[in-house]
């Protein structure tokens, strides 16, 4: 299974300029921000700052509870700061108000790690870098209230550009004294400074305070093939795991938000549920998930390799390749017990036609019906349509 993984990371790396785990402008990049980032990475001297000693999340989450227990069945999309600032805005909501979709997944702190409306925060003024695309996030608040959608807030966490040329001690440095980026110019901070978890943290208590019901965690784990560079750069550390650190980030976060009714969802990896942990990045899909109120594994079908599920094309198999990863996601989440958390998956609605002729179909509302109904033969009953482009198919059966 090892080697599968690496085979599968080795093929979209090839392939993808970006991993979430969200896609940006450039469509055909975007579609892979959820899985393949960079192979190479950086790092910045400097002490580690004290992490919180006690209820490390490798021992459990306790006493989890959800924030939102009258909060609805989520049938969202993502939409993107410039979508939801801009014309594209009311095409969305149109969609919504005729459609049994219900929720918006809202950048917040995007990919390039821009916060993405006007904050007054001193604190997050002097760390980060508003780019207002959103002009007036009250207004868009009082908006999707009006539409009674269901407000998430996405915040791009270890991914961060910005915080990184601004404050390079808490990135990765190189032996020539530059930062580290990967190959698509992407710079990451460093899940071992407390510094970065306050920073994401309070841009995520200011968007509660805003109105969001619920706080969407991308990129929480360390750059792809991290494993492979970490000897030749220089970060900050202590004697905890990636794995753990990334998961003691999570509970963290959750712990510090709940108190604000909000619940804290993260997006990870589908092939994590698939495989054993993945060490490089810090990523266990089971530790992760039980801090967590929802996990949003990314299972695309395009976005799995020949092979998984018995497919030989996965993307020409939206059904069976959907139905697969929740068996494996069941299955991993079976040790949790009542402690389980919202299942609730990205699934795709665009055509991956970077994977050549004969190997990718393109989507439309058949193809999204199709993953959606393995869902529900799977018993989940919630799911997040991904777009770059905020361009959805009309017609699915939702």
């Amino acid at each position: 299974m090892n080697v599968l993984l690496t085979l599968f990371l080795l093929l979209h790396t090839s392939m993808s300029g970006s991993g979430t785990e969200n896609q940006t402008a450039d469509a055909k990049v975007s579609a892979f921000q959820q899985i393949v980032h960079a192979i190479e990475s950086g790092a910045s001297p400097g002490q580690t700052a004290e992490l919180p000693a006690e209820g490390s999340a490798s021992e459990g989450a306790s006493g989890k509870s959800d924030p939102q227990p009258d909060a609805p069945e989520v049938k969202g999309i993502y939409v993107t700061a410039y979508s939801a600032g801009g014309s594209r805005m009311s095409t969305l909501l149109d969609l919504v108000d005729k459609t049994e979709l219900n929720a918006m997944v809202i950048d917040i702190k995007d990919d390039s790690g821009y916060i993405t409306y006007k904050t007054d925060n001193p604190n997050l003024q002097k760390m980060g870098t508003p780019q207002p695309f959103i002009k007036d996030i009250d207004k868009l608040m009082s908006t999707l209230q009006e539409h009674e959608v269901y407000p998430i807030a996405r915040i791009v966490v270890f991914k961060d550009t910005v915080l990184a040329k601004k404050h390079p001690e808490l990135s990765y440095v190189q032996k020539d004294g530059s930062i580290w980026k990967n190959g698509n110019g992407d710079a990451f901070v460093n899940p071992y400074r407390k510094e970065v978890w306050d920073y994401n943290v309070e841009i995520a208590k200011e968007a509660a305070k805003h109105g969001f019901k619920e706080i969407q965690f991308d990129y929480v784990r360390f750059p792809e093939g991290f494993e492979k560079k970490a000897d030749s750069l220089q970060f900050s550390k202590n004697d905890e795991t990636r794995v753990d650190i990334v998961a003691d980030f999570v509970k963290y976060a959750r712990e510090q938000l709940e108190p604000l009714g909000v619940r804290v969802s993260v997006d990870i990896f589908g092939y994590a549920a698939s495989v054993p942990a993945a060490e490089g990045i810090g990523q266990d899909f089971v530790k992760i998930s039980d801090s967590v109120n929802v996990i949003s594994p990314m299972i695309y079908p395009s976005h799995y390799s020949t092979g998984w599920f018995k497919q030989k094309d996965p993307d020409l198999a939206p059904y069976e390749t959907i139905k697969g990863a929740m068996e494996d996601t069941h299955e991993k989440l079976s040790e949790l017990g009542g402690q389980q958390p919202i299942v609730r998956p990205w699934i795709q609605d665009f055509t991956a036609s970077w994977l050549g002729k004969g190997h990718y179909m393109k989507y439309g509302a058949a193809e999204v019906s199709a993953q959606i109904k393995a869902l529900n033969d799977s018993g989940v009953t919630e799911f997040l349509l991904w777009n770059a482009s905020n361009k959805y198919s009309a017609g699915a059966k939702y």
